[in-house]
């Protein structure tokens, strides 16, 4: 139902030069929790995507959070399902950490705003701070978490 707007996300999603990793770091494994109704989701996996796709021996599988519920019930947020979560595995497939489901700065913002104001209003600012951050601190944190060096950029 949502495709094009994943589509069009990732046609216009471009990797920071920043984000490139070092050759020798080692190959890293991505497991995506999503459902191509949510919109954080939509924001953020396109870029990651991008990214993952420049990166020599790195993946990414998406995993729908409806059909995988014991895993993510491994990665609640406040006792929640909420999505999007991304697991970074290393070469051997064990787990280095997580991120999810938004930016350290937007959740902040989001759980400070939540009664705050009307969802369509609150909504429409998510969407421009994503649009305004292009996916950078998604990748940065999802950098952190997989232990990749994150040059300030």
């Amino acid at each position: 139902m949502h495709r094009g707007l994943w589509e069009g996300l990732y046609r216009v999603a471009k990797v920071p030069e920043w984000a490139a990793v070092a050759d020798g770091t080692g190959a890293r494994h991505f497991l995506a929790l999503v459902e191509d109704w949510c919109g954080d989701a939509v924001n953020t996996i396109p870029v990651v995507a991008r990214w993952v796709e420049s990166l020599p021996g790195f993946d990414l599988r998406l995993l729908r959070r409806d059909e995988h519920p014991a895993v993510m019930d491994r990665y609640l947020t406040n006792g929640a399902r909420a999505i999007p979560i991304v697991i970074a595995l290393d070469a051997a497939f064990r787990e280095l950490g997580h991120w999810g489901p938004r930016p350290r700065e937007l959740q902040e913002w989001v759980m400070a705003n939540r009664t705050a104001m009307p969802a369509d209003q609150r909504y429409r600012e998510v969407r421009r701070w994503y649009a305004v951050d292009r996916g950078h601190s998604t990748i940065r944190e999802i950098m952190q978490a997989a232990k990749l060096a994150t040059p300030v950029p």
